[in-house]
């Protein structure tokens, strides 16, 4: 690297580590945000020389991101941001970090993927699903799907692996060829994680007609789009590759959603020439992720922590939920974005008929979402006051991004 480059990757690392020292977070930001202010194509220069892969979409980026990255693995180091820091300045940070490796894999927020695939000329990339996701500030579903779709017209060369399942993704990752420009359509390989939210879907992205479903299968009801025909398919409890082998998938991590993410994992190991079969053996290494899944024993109550940020993850979460005393808890801070609206976007039935706790800053807008649902609730002031309301046993904790957080710190920053 330059000197340049090298100066800044230094003091980013520096940062970081005394961020950590001073028990003022991981550094998975900070460090980064001071590389890119000494050397603003830090991120370029720590990219050059490694075989990446990112990974983008509304739900499900950081869980895949660490399965990937544990299927890659077999390969050699990889280098990644493993507590979700998925901007620019947690990717910078992640790579100075893990110092020279040959492999990467990094989460991206969806809305930053165009800039990361300019800095970091990735050889594969990973798209996920689109949903709708911070209301009061991100872009409206069919927009974001422009922006992948105009990103990879622009790199016809990076290899794509994308969801079927998802009419958005679908016409994301299929930009027309331009033989102005001599742009073809990108090499992708399709997986089916299942799509059991629809409501950002209904209409074709690409003539505005309906969108129509039978089964698995979708296609729109004015032009060719439709689902195509994934190589990658999650099966009973394992996943079928391209050649028709199936694989069982043993994962520590709960719900049907996390089979697809591991389906994901293997497509995109196998862009970078990893067998199936010695990827599988890797994902099953994989016990919890930043805090999400992990499970947590305090004063006689299994504590699990599951993250839901919008309509689509809430549903998941209660497929992945017991049937057992459930704490929710809503935040709308900046992280979170500001507008609770999307509340009334989930159905909360799946919760009557169990011990409903409710806690955070935006807990009345829930309790008032709950009561249109029909779901009795208890409102508790803090967490520990949540743990004292429930009998010994099982706890399921739900909560958004910065509630989250703040039980993961009242649980001492599990991982």
């Amino acid at each position: 690297m330059p000197l340049r480059a090298k100066v800044a990757s230094s003091v980013s690392r520096t940062a970081a580590a005394l961020s950590r020292a001073a028990g003022r977070g991981d550094g998975s930001v900070i460090g980064g945000w001071i590389g890119l202010k000494i050397d603003p194509d830090l991120l370029a220069h720590l990219s050059a020389g490694r075989a990446i892969a990112l990974v983008s979409g509304t739900n499900g980026k950081t869980t895949t991101t660490r399965l990937t990255a544990a299927a890659v693995g077999v390969l050699g180091r990889v280098a990644t941001n493993s507590f979700g820091a998925n901007m620019p300045t947690g990717h910078t940070s992640a790579l100075a970090k893990a110092g020279s490796t040959p492999y990467a894999v990094l989460e991206v927020d969806e809305h930053y993927l165009a800039q990361v695939v300019e800095a970091t000329d990735p050889h594969v990339v990973a798209l996920l699903n689109l949903s709708r996701d911070q209301l009061d500030r991100a872009k409206e579903v069919a927009m974001m799907a422009q922006l992948w779709r105009a990103a990879l017209a622009r790199h016809p060369e990076v290899r794509v692996v994308a969801n079927a399942d998802d009419p958005m993704v679908v016409w994301a990752a299929t930009p027309p060829a331009d033989p102005a420009q001599g742009h073809v359509p990108p090499h992708v390989t399709w997986f089916s994680a299942g799509q059991r939210w629809h409501d950002d879907s209904w209409v074709c992205p690409e003539c505005g007609s309906t969108i129509q479903r039978s089964g698995d299968q979708w296609w729109c009801a004015g032009c060719p789009l439709r689902r195509p025909e994934p190589q990658w398919t999650v099966e009973d409890d394992g996943v079928l590759d391209p050649t028709g082998a199936w694989h069982k998938v043993q994962l520590q991590i709960p719900g049907k959603v996390n089979l697809g993410n591991a389906a994901t994992a293997l497509a995109v190991a196998a862009e970078f020439g990893v067998r199936p079969v010695d990827a599988v053996v890797r994902l099953g290494t994989v016990t919890s992720v930043a805090g999400r899944y992990a499970q947590v024993n305090r004063d006689g109550r299994n504590i699990r922590l599951l993250l839901a940020k919008n309509p689509a993850s809430w549903l998941e979460a209660f497929d992945m939920a017991d049937e057992a005393p459930t704490l929710l808890s809503i935040n709308a801070r900046d992280p979170d974005g500001l507008d609770t609206s999307w509340l009334y976007d989930v159905d909360f039935a799946p919760l009557r008929g169990r011990q409903v706790l409710i806690t955070g800053d935006r807990a009345y807008d829930l309790a008032v979402r709950l009561d249109v649902n029909g779901v009795p609730f208890q409102h508790v002031r803090s967490f520990t006051e949540a743990i004292h309301s429930v009998p010994p046993g099982r706890l399921e904790v739900i909560a958004n991004y910065t509630a989250f957080q703040d039980i993961r710190a009242e649980l001492d920053r599990v991982n």
